[in-house]
Formats: structure tokens, C-alpha cells, sequence
């Protein structure tokens, strides 16, 4: 087979859904609309939590992170794909690929250590209430945070560096609308086993360590709620739990069926389709969980959204 090194690789291919052309038209409206609904449902979110001083809390916090991570996420993938769509050219460019592995690791990594921290804030509210205020000062919640997107950043720039020691195959197509680090690793015709070792050594520190702790923290509380005799509390605290319980349930399910679907799917679309279910829905359902479930975001969105039909 004929290697070539990677500093002589110009793009990729990204083969997207389908390569139907009557569909294209479709997705590219179907894809455009999510991505505005998207950006308006986190970025109210965003907005409602800086300017009601009622959700400056540790939770509303991490929530608004949580959020602005999700704009970044979809911006990594669906621009890029609807600008392909337009053109009808699936190129990308080798740097263009290789930026959006590196962007899509670390939002995904943020995403999924700002859950764990907003599983640890639920635990200290619910099981440590009268030192909640001290135990979550600002200081320690800032740091958090700053810690999350160290810890991403640099798990993003490792992944990315082991890539440019690649050499690639002329064989350039991803089955997918964007470039994720597994499937451009199979396109690698030099040895990939360092490369394979350090992501599976990653996905077991930063997101089975802290899928662990969402757990053990959710188990602490399950504890904590049983010793509550009015059912009325129980229900309370349940669902002041809820919406966070749902989004972590929809980020790691179907991160997961990803993973199942990968492992046995034999087809190249089926793959691409799976992806989209992590890359898009988890973002695009985020605002809706919390803006139904919670009566104070309810307040607060109704007041932001008064404010801009005032405004306009």
C-alpha cells in the first residue's frame, strides 16, 4: 500500500450522512434549525442565570457553564458541516481536521467533568445543607471549573499531538460528518498502538472515574432522601435532582449506545447516525430539561425574554 507522511496530506473527506443529493437540501435546513435552537436555548440559559440575581448559585452556575460548553460544542461540528453541505464539497482541510479533533475533545471533556461537579454541588446541597454555602464558596467553585477545562485542554492537546506523529494512507474518507479521533486514527498508515493505548487510557481516567463519582454521589444522596419521613421532602429534593439526573442519563446513554453501535454496526451511515445522537441531542435538549423542570429558570427566562421584546 502506498504511505505518504502527514505533512503531505492537504483534507479529508468527510462522507457525512448521506450521499443522496435530493437529501442534502433537507439536512442542511433540518441541521441549520437545530443549531439556531441550540445557540437560543443555551444562550438564554447563559443569559437568564447572569442577569437574575436570584440564580447566582453554585448550581446555576455550573449550569451556565454547562451551557456555554454546549454552544462551543456544536460550533466544532455543525458549521463546518452545513458550510460542506452548501458547497457540496466534503473536503476538509488536514489542519481544519485536525482542529476540530482537538475542539471536539475538549468540549466533550468539559461537558463531562462540569456533570460530575454539578453531581458533587447536588450531594453537598442535599446531604451537607447547612455548610452548602461554605463548602461551595466561590472560590472553590471558580477552581473547579478552571480545573475541568485544564484537565480538558490538556487531555485535547496530548490527543492531537500523537496525531501528527502519523503517517497517513491515500485512502482519506471518515464515515462521518466530522473528524472524531477514532475514526481518523484508522485512516493511519503508520503504528497506531501508542495511540490506541493513551485513548483507551484517557476514556478510563475521564469519564469512568467520573461517571463513578456522579454515581457514588447519587448513591449518597438516595441514602440521605430514604431517612426523610415526609414524602412531600422526598419530592423536593428529588426534584431538585431531576434535571440533572435526566441530562446526565441522555450525555452517557448515548455515549454509550455510540460505543455499542461502533462495536457491532458494520455500516459506515449507521456509525455517522450514532454520532450524531451524542454530538447534537444531549445539546440541543439540555435547555429544554432544565427550563421545564426548574420554576426558578422558568422565572428568569420569562424575564430575559420580556426584556428583549422590550428591547426590540
Amino acid at each position: 500500500m502506498e504511505h505518504r507522511n502527514h505533512t503531505s496530506v492537504s483534507d479529508f473527506l468527510l462522507l457525512g450522512l448521506t450521499e443522496d443529493p435530493e437529501m442534502q437540501p433537507l439536512f442542511f435546513t433540518l441541521f441549520l434549525f437545530v443549531y439556531l435552537l441550540i445557540l437560543l436555548g443555551n444562550l438564554l440559559i447563559v443569559l437568564a442565570v447572569s442577569s437574575d440575581s436570584h440564580l447566582h448559585t453554585p448550581m446555576y452556575f455550573f449550569l451556565s457553564n454547562l451551557s456555554f460548553t454546549d454552544i462551543c460544542f456544536s460550533t466544532t461540528i455543525i458549521p463546518k458541516m452545513l458550510a460542506n453541505i452548501k458547497a457540496q464539497n466534503q473536503r476538509i482541510t488536514y489542519t481544519g481536521c485536525l482542529t476540530q479533533v482537538c475542539s471536539f475533545l475538549v468540549f466533550a471533556g468539559l461537558e463531562n467533568f462540569l456533570l460530575t461537579v454539578m453531581a458533587y454541588d447536588r450531594y453537598v446541597a442535599i446531604c451537607h445543607p447547612l455548610r452548602y454555602t461554605i463548602i461551595m464558596s466561590p472560590t472553590l467553585c471558580g477552581s473547579l471549573s478552571l480545573l475541568s477545562l485544564f484537565m480538558s485542554l490538556m487531555n485535547a492537546l496530548l490527543q492531537s499531538l500523537m496525531v501528527l506523529r502519523l503517517s497517513f494512507c491515500t485512502d482519506l474518507e471518515i464515515p462521518n460528518f466530522f473528524c472524531e479521533l477514532a475514526l481518523v486514527l484508522k485512516l493511519a498508515c503508520s503504528d497506531t498502538l501508542i495511540n490506541y493505548i493513551l485513548a483507551y487510557l484517557v476514556a478510563t481516567v475521564f469519564f469512568v472515574v467520573p461517571l463513578s463519582g456522579i454515581i457514588f454521589s447519587y448513591t449518597r444522596i438516595v441514602n440521605a432522601v430514604l431517612k426523610i419521613p415526609s414524602a412531600s421532602g422526598m419530592y423536593k429534593v428529588f426534584s431538585t435532582c431531576g434535571s440533572h439526573l435526566s441530562i446526565v442519563s441522555l450525555f452517557y446513554g448515548t455515549g454509550f449506545g455510540v460505543y455499542i453501535s461502533s462495536a457491532f454496526a458494520h455500516s459506515p451511515r449507521k456509525i455517522a447516525v450514532a454520532s450524531l445522537m451524542y454530538s447534537v441531542v444531549p445539546q440541543i435538549m439540555n435547555p429544554f430539561i432544565y427550563s421545564l423542570r426548574n420554576r426558578d429558570m422558568k422565572e428568569a427566562l420569562r424575564k430575559v425574554i420580556s426584556k428583549i421584546r422590550s428591547v426590540g
